[in-house]
């Protein structure tokens, strides 16, 4: 067996030569010196270099998708919008069965249960204890607070200082939704807001820069957004098809913060109902405001 293996390997270290002839005149062109193991080698390493290539253009380039059983653009774009419409019915779901276990509530004489504050809720469920928070100041704290002040002194849309003998007539309000009136301010008939009609699927701006406090469903107004602003000023946006900001978040005069759209029990078609209250009164936005 040692023999047999020592002749073995001498055949593999043999050397050939590969002799590349003229056929009409026999003159050498070429020659090579192989040997068996070499060849082995150079072929080993001429197919790994040929899986390697095959496995970038698989991985980096659009040849993939003809691979049988891989989805192609079309089919992975599907899967992700059902993703998302399953994760909106989900959500219908559960504030579906929020709004009955509040009637049930309600029909047994109870207090039903407040859902506006997820995060609160959440936090409520956890094992923390809220006597053991610290609220102690650090000098890091400090130094943090310090930063943030100076860099928010020129910030012109985040910070408003109250001056109470303003006028809130010189405000320049921005307009929520470019569209059509069609349900004017009136408080005779109880209607404290501006309906206002535009294209499907029109973004609703914000009318002045605030501090978004309310964003939630409700039965009446559907999906309402209200955003509190300087100068004792609130505005309120109802019957919204989506959501775009959450309650908490600080947004521009002008920036996007819902899609118009039709939810809520009482709407007549898809339309933006606004509202804007001053130190909790309503007030006519068309005084303010050109549709």
């Amino acid at each position: 067996m040692v023999k047999k293996k020592k002749e073995y390997i001498k055949k593999l270290k043999n050397k050939y030569r590969l002799v590349l002839l003229n056929d009409s005149t026999f003159e050498e062109k070429r020659s090579i010196r192989l040997s068996r193991l070499n060849t082995f080698s150079f072929g080993g390493l001429f197919i790994i270099l040929l899986i390697a290539i095959g496995a970038v253009l698989i991985i980096f380039t659009p040849l993939r998708e003809y691979i049988p059983g891989y989805p192609d653009g079309n089919m992975r774009r599907n899967i992700l919008l059902n993703a998302i419409k399953t994760d909106s019915l989900q959500n219908e779901i559960r504030i579906r069965d929020q709004y009955f276990q509040n009637l049930q509530l309600i029909t047994q004489g109870k207090e039903p249960n407040n859902y506006l504050d997820s995060e609160d809720s959440i936090i409520s469920d956890t094992s923390i204890e809220l006597k053991d928070v610290n609220f102690s100041k650090s000098k890091y704290d400090s130094i943090l607070r310090k930063q943030i002040e100076e860099t928010e002194v020129y910030n012109l849309s985040g910070n408003y200082v109250e001056n109470k003998s303003e006028n809130i007539s010189r405000l320049n309000f921005f307009v929520p939704l470019n569209g059509y009136v069609t349900n004017k301010f009136n408080i005779s008939d109880q209607h404290f807001g501006t309906d206002i009609v535009s294209k499907p699927n029109a973004s609703v701006l914000a009318t002045l820069s605030g501090t978004v406090i309310m964003s939630t469903w409700t039965f009446d107004a559907g999906y309402v957004i209200e955003i509190q602003h300087a100068h004792g000023l609130i505005s309120v946006y109802k019957h919204n098809s989506q959501l775009l900001k959450k309650t908490g978040t600080v947004v521009k005069a002008g920036e996007p913060i819902a899609i118009i759209g039709n939810t809520g029990e009482y709407t007549t078609g898809p339309h933006l109902h606004f509202e804007i209250w001053h130190k909790g009164k309503p007030i006519d936005a068309e005084n303010y405001i050109v549709f």
